[in-house]
């Protein structure tokens, strides 16, 4: 028997049979034990999570303004983390957006200047000398997935598919079947396969819910590429009619479309929170251009569209929340530019930049988390076929227009005239030459278009 008094300082009021503290005792090392064995299956390092859409035009979010678009999980990642009001992509339609994107590197370096006329069914792909976030992350140890559009190259060609590419399990979704006929085609890691879910954009979030489910214990990179609102706007039956209330079918169309999209996004976040892994992930949002004329989204305030480099064709909404690290409901006005997402994520994690692909992005951390209000770049650089643009500060030197149209250059203010329909040119010489060398500069970097015209 123990007397009263104290033992490994707890205090023993009564006389306690020394068997019984002993099990007292095996317990409670146990339970440390078990506690030590759960801290170390978290892992030290944020998981990546990229969120990308296609076609959506900059005022169609609940947080950018918009009235009639019913987005509040999108909405729920600008209020739990920071909102970038002045930010870019590298080109104004898909595929080469989306080879600026992945390889944080101004995609006309390396010759992926524009669309292939036959999309992913050409002999071609995004050039295999370049490296991929997969890539980085994969080597760090991450497990790395895809799941949605790829527009990155021709799948059949085993050098462009995206396992080829970094990816260790992919879904890809080609999107000219948006609905099922009866069910879903797919591709899992090159192997045909069925979805049962009723929507293109479900059957994506379904891939990336069972990806995250299936690794709770060791760090991730996920790249989740929604196929809406690019159309066609194939629709299951009965979505509109919430929206009957709008009497033009492409908006009323869109704005179903979004709330499908805006559902599976929610899906994604809450099995983040539901696996507990909220807080350890690194969550960005964006679209890769602006809107089309004919998809039903919109642009406002801004002039042009898809396809031009007025800021209607390039500006995009950015959402980028990490619990805990950043703080929530952020709003930032400094340009930057989605060549910078991948030097972000890199730093997050604490992995280092390729010195034999040396990005353009620049790590936007030290600006997401309100250590430095100063802009991250001096200048930001387009160029799509013969249209090409450059931005510094609140001034803008842009040669654009649409095919079959007399292009325009001009320069203008962003912070006057967002509908960039005013040229400075005459009152501020010196800064339409100073903005002209800058890109002619820049330019002798790049290379001709790979295809294209």
């Amino acid at each position: 028997m123990i007397e009263s008094g104290t033992i490994f300082g707890w205090s023993v009021l009564a006389k306690v049979p020394l068997r019984k503290w002993l099990a007292v005792l095996t317990v409670v090392a146990a339970s440390a034990l078990s506690v030590e064995r759960v801290q170390a299956q978290v892992p030290s390092r944020p998981n990546i999570l990229v969120m990308i859409v296609d076609d959506m035009g900059w005022a169609d979010l609940g947080v950018q303004g918009s009235i009639d678009a019913p987005t509040p999980n999108i909405d729920s990642i600008a209020k739990d983390g920071v909102r970038l009001t002045n930010a870019y992509v590298s080109a104004p339609v898909c595929s080469p957006s989306r080879a600026g994107l992945l390889t944080g590197r101004y995609q006309t370096r390396f010759g992926h200047e524009l669309n292939h006329p036959m999309a992913d069914r050409g002999p071609v792909g995004l050039p295999v000398e370049e490296q991929l976030w997969p890539v980085y992350f994969k080597n760090a140890g991450y497990v790395t997935g895809h799941a949605g559009k790829w527009h990155l190259g021709n799948t059949q060609m085993t050098q462009f598919t995206p396992n080829a590419r970094g990816f260790q399990d992919s879904y890809h979704f080609a999107g000219a079947q948006k609905l099922p006929h009866p069910k879903l085609p797919y591709s899992h890691n090159g192997k045909p396969e069925q979805s049962d879910e009723a929507y293109v954009d479900d059957g994506i979030a379904a891939s990336a819910c069972q990806f995250i489910n299936s690794h709770k214990s060791e760090p991730w990179f996920f790249y989740t590429a929604f196929l809406t609102p690019h159309e066609p706007m194939d629709l299951p039956n009965g979505v509109e009619d919430r929206f009957s209330g709008t009497a033009e079918v492409k908006r009323r169309k869109f704005l179903a479309a979004m709330s499908l999209m805006d559902a599976d996004v929610g899906r994604i976040l809450k099995t983040l929170k539901e696996t507990g892994q909220d807080e350890r992930t690194l969550v960005i949002f964006l679209s890769d251009n602006g809107a089309p004329t004919g998809n039903g989204s919109l642009n406002t305030p801004f002039q042009g569209s898809k396809s031009t480099l007025w800021e209607g064709g390039i500006r995009s909404p950015f959402l980028i929340r990490w619990t805990g690290s950043l703080p929530a409901g952020g709003v930032l006005d400094q340009p930057v530019i989605s060549l910078d997402l991948l030097a972000t994520a890199l730093s997050a994690a604490k992995i280092p930049a390729s010195s034999d692909h040396p990005l353009d992005g620049v790590n936007l951390l030290p600006l997401l988390k309100g250590e430095t209000t100063a802009a991250p770049h001096e200048f930001l650089f387009w160029r799509y076929g013969d249209q090409w643009a450059v931005r510094s500060g609140n001034w803008k030197l842009v040669h654009a227009g649409k095919a079959k149209e007399a292009f325009a250059t001009r320069l203008v203010n962003l912070q006057d005239d967002l509908s960039e329909a005013h040229d400075l040119s005459e009152q501020h010489p010196e800064i339409r030459a100073r903005l002209q060398t800058a890109w002619d500069d820049w330019n002798r970097s790049n290379v001709p278009a790979l295809w294209g015209k």
